[in-house]
């Protein structure tokens, strides 16, 4: 069997197209070819990733930065996240990817990994890569759809042979393989081109199709007209064959480039998730967009009418400043999925690096995905939820909580006996002395802004309280998490922030600080933050899920066991910790092969 393995490896590096079309060095050409051999001995069963004993195991002494419960490659670049699906009981995640090099090129392929659980993950090999007329020069993000016999279809943009920028088709070549190995475009591609007037180069990514009662398929795609940011719509009766609507579903003045698109439904009076086809009484629908100019990814509630398909936006809208977004952090190009085993919508996002090109070569690999979330629809209609899926729970290791204690004025009290770098902490807050609140001044509407200026150094009265995370033990390098209460004419105005400015000593590393004002009474209710960490990532959780900030943080001194988490408050008034669980956490099962200082691949045997 082995030789024909190889055989098939030769046969795989004689591609035009593909992994080696680029001119690497000897030395990165050599791990990329181990790689590729290795992902075939994978997909052939010879080595079985899903058991600890035989994981790759990440060494941190060697690579610090690198996560160990977060979806990652085991080197290279990565971004967009695409087509997530359930196919006969198995996850799949495919995303963009590299082989070649830590940085974006146009050698990107559409990688592919699969779980039955959302955390631990098989790698296969790359489901798609460049090679006919309508995505030789690119294979980029799209969606998958499951049709009504249960088979999926993924539609996705190429850049064709004349650089412009086409909708495909490609669909299983074997329906009966759960893992769903390899697929087959579509002989009718390209399918949809740029429509007159629109840049070839601002036409991408579609989004899932959903069935109208009609038995019509629709779909939206992403494009800009003139710096006005819309979703093109699109009809068939075949899924082959696309018409364009008269007008765009929905489109902002002033917004540029949307990217990465997402149209679906979520119910108003129920947390359970719902097919993109589903219609009716007792939902609402979102639209998502990525924006190319800010990176963020925003997103508008309305009500859409399939048999008119129109969409009326209720109160506020995507912008490029305060509109309603998923993160107010690193996290981008966004995909949701209907999850029809366990009647949820999961969302997940790409989180790039803030280390710089020059560092990201040297440790040879970017980019990773958040935690995927639960989302749903609060209980205002007004915006989303969003929560880390209960299957990370799974990765609980050993258990501290704390009494309720409260924290005078300048308080620091560290956590202990948990893997402080590596770590799922949940913390709720009781506040009183609301006569102290200092004054919101109405001209800083920009929470970001905000949060910039009163950094967690900057004392308040009602805050900053919150958690000092990836601290070293001087607290020389520390990310805050915390909050800030302020009086808001006949209300109080809850702000969120993430502080990243003493994370490293490292100066070369992006530490913006970012920040979102929270929906919260905190009068009546108490303050809950809930911050999964892990390593190089701190993804944080505001009021439940209603405010959610991911950070990318590369301290020098705070480093696996010389890292500390510590509760604080630096406010003027007291404030009350009334719980706080935090757990150790468990590496997941991601297959890797690391590329340790030497370039050895190491592996256990």
């Amino acid at each position: 069997m082995i030789n024909n393995i190889l055989k098939s490896f030769v046969l795989v590096i004689k591609k035009p197209i593909g992994f080696f079309n680029a001119k690497p060095t000897m030395a990165s050409s050599c791990v990329s070819v181990v790689l590729l051999l290795f992902t075939l001995l994978l997909g052939h069963g010879l080595f079985q990733l899903e058991a600890s004993k035989n994981a790759c195991r990440n060494t941190h002494t060697a690579q610090p930065y690198r996560t160990s419960y977060h979806f990652q490659p085991a080197m290279n670049w990565m971004n967009d996240p695409n087509a997530p699906m359930i196919y006969k009981g198995i996850y799949h995640l495919f995303y963009q990817y590299n082989p070649q090099a830590a940085v974006w090129n146009a050698s990107i392929v559409w990688a592919h990994s699969t779980s039955t659980d959302l955390i631990n993950w098989t790698l296969h090999d790359p489901a798609m890569y460049p090679s006919e007329a309508s995505d030789i020069n690119g294979c980029w993000s799209g969606s998958a759809t499951i049709l009504p016999g249960g088979e999926p279809a993924i539609l996705y943009t190429g850049i064709s042979s004349n650089n412009k920028q086409v909708q495909n088709l490609a669909v299983p070549k074997n329906s009966s393989d759960p893992y769903l190995t390899e697929w087959v475009k579509s002989a009718e591609n390209p399918l949809m081109e740029p429509p007159e007037n629109i840049d070839p180069n601002s036409f991408r990514d579609p989004a899932t199709a959903w069935l109208g009662p009609d038995g019509t398929w629709r779909v939206v795609i992403g494009s800009e007209f003139h710096d006005k940011g819309l979703v093109f719509l699109y009809r068939s009766k075949d899924f082959v064959h696309w018409s364009k609507a008269e007008q765009p579903l929905h489109s902002v003045e002033g917004t540029g480039m949307w990217e990465c698109v997402d149209f679906f439904p979520v119910s108003t009076d129920s947390l359970t998730g719902l097919d993109t086809s589903k219609f009716g009484p007792n939902i609402k629908h979102v639209i998502k967009a990525s924006l190319f100019d800010t990176k963020f990814d925003c997103y508008i509630i309305g009500t859409y009418d399939v048999n008119t398909d129109k969409f009326i936006p209720e109160e506020g809208s995507i912008d490029k400043v305060t509109g309603l977004r998923y993160d107010y952090g690193k996290f981008y190009a966004s995909k949701t999925f209907f999850d029809s085993a366990n009647n949820r919508r999961i969302l997940w996002a790409w989180v790039n690096e803030s280390s710089s090109e020059a560092d990201d070569i040297k440790k040879g690999w970017s980019g990773l995905q958040a935690i995927p979330r639960s989302l749903w629809l609060d209980k205002s209609g007004k915006q989303l939820m969003q929560w880390p899926i209960v299957e990370v729970e799974r990765l609980h290791g050993h258990q501290v909580e704390l009494p309720s204690k409260l924290l005078e004025e300048g308080s620091l009290l560290e956590v202990t006996g948990i893997t402080a770098a590596q770590a799922d902490v949940e913390i709720s807050f009781a506040v009183t002395g609301f006569e102290k609140a200092e004054v919101l001044d109405s001209s800083l509407t920009n929470p970001q802004l905000l949060c910039s200026q009163l950094g967690s150094s900057v004392k308040g009265a009602l805050g900053p309280f919150g958690l000092l995370v990836l601290a070293s033990n001087d607290l020389k390098e520390y990310t805050a998490v915390f909050f800030r209460i302020f009086k808001d004419q006949d209300k109080y105005a809850v702000l969120m922030c993430s502080d990243q400015s003493r994370s490293s000593l490292d100066t070369a590393n992006d530490k913006t600080t970012y920040g979102a004002f929270v929906e919260v009474d905190p009068v009546h209710e108490n303050l809950s933050l809930r911050s999964l960490i892990d390593h190089s990532i701190v993804e944080s959780f505001g009021a439940g899920g209603k405010a959610c900030i991911t950070a990318r943080v590369y301290p020098t001194l705070a480093i696996d066991e010389e890292t500390h988490l510590y509760a604080f408050n630096y406010g003027t008034e007291k404030v009350k910790i009334t719980s706080l669980s935090a757990w150790s956490m468990k590496e997941a099962r991601i297959n890797k092969i690391i590329q340790q200082e030497d370039h050895h691949i190491l592996m256990d045997s």
